[in-house]
């Protein structure tokens, strides 16, 4: 079982990463790209995932892993059932969402244990 708290501890060492309360939901992103979010009541979490990967992951693990709502199945986006998520899995998760969102040497330099490549500018 995986805790909104131990996924924040995750998601906030991501460079250029912010968490924002958006109606009564913690979402984590990067400008104002969302790459993770919970269900209001905090037992889901949806994650940035490439479309053409979804399918296998559900069916790999359908205890797990579940497709979001009809309207929303143009994202590339999957969901989790927390109580069913391990911690190695979440954190693998949360890094391939962050990374679908940052320039790619962020990225790089992250996996490298380099400070962020390419800061943003402030104006």
């Amino acid at each position: 079982m995986v805790t909104v708290q131990e996924v924040r501890e995750v998601a906030l060492r991501l460079p250029r990463t912010t968490e924002h309360l958006i109606y009564d939901r913690v979402k984590f992103r990067v400008g104002q790209i969302v790459y993770v979010a919970f269900s209001r009541d905090e037992t889901v979490m949806g994650f940035g995932f490439p479309k053409e990967e979804r399918a296998s992951l559900v069916a790999s693990q359908p205890k797990v892993f579940h497709l979001p709502k009809a309207t929303d199945m143009r994202f590339r986006w999957v969901q989790a059932w927390l109580a069913e998520l391990d911690h190695r899995q979440m954190e693998e998760l949360v890094i391939d969402a962050w990374r679908m969102v940052v320039p790619k040497r962020v990225a790089a330099a992250y996996v490298a244990g380099l400070p962020d490549a390419d800061p943003p500018t402030s104006g």
